[in-house]
Order: C-alpha cells, then structure tokens, then sequence
C-alpha cells in the first residue's frame, strides 16, 4: 500500500524475475475504463486514464531502476 508502482514492479522482479513482473503485467488490472483488449508492456488498459497512465510511469521507472 506505501510501495509506488515503480517499487511494486521492482519488488515483483526481485522476488521471481522478469517471469513475476510479466504475471502482474499480464494478470493484473488497473483501467478505471476496464478495457482489456490491449496489452501494454505495462499492462492491460486504455492507456489514457489517471490509472493507465501511472501504471506506465511506474513501469517506465522500473525498467530504469533495473538497468
């Protein structure tokens, strides 16, 4: 609840790799439009609300914190 996404997704990679950080990408929705017809590397959305769009910054800064 206190991690931002890009701690939440660092977090899943440090407790199984990339293969957990995909499950959550995969498995996991955060749309406030609930449209699940479009992966993101991110995840699943429309990439436009409040909630797509801070889950793909936080996904952006993982793939920063991990380089």
């Amino acid at each position: 609840m206190f991690l931002s996404k890009a701690k939440t997704f660092k977090l899943a990679y440090d407790l199984g790799g990339m293969v957990f950080v995909k499950l959550i990408v995969e498995k996991t929705h955060t749309c406030y439009e609930s449209l699940h017809d479009k992966l993101h590397p991110w995840g699943y959305g429309c990439g436009c609300c409040p909630s797509c769009r801070l889950r793909q910054k936080g996904y952006e800064e993982f793939l920063d914190l991990i380089k």
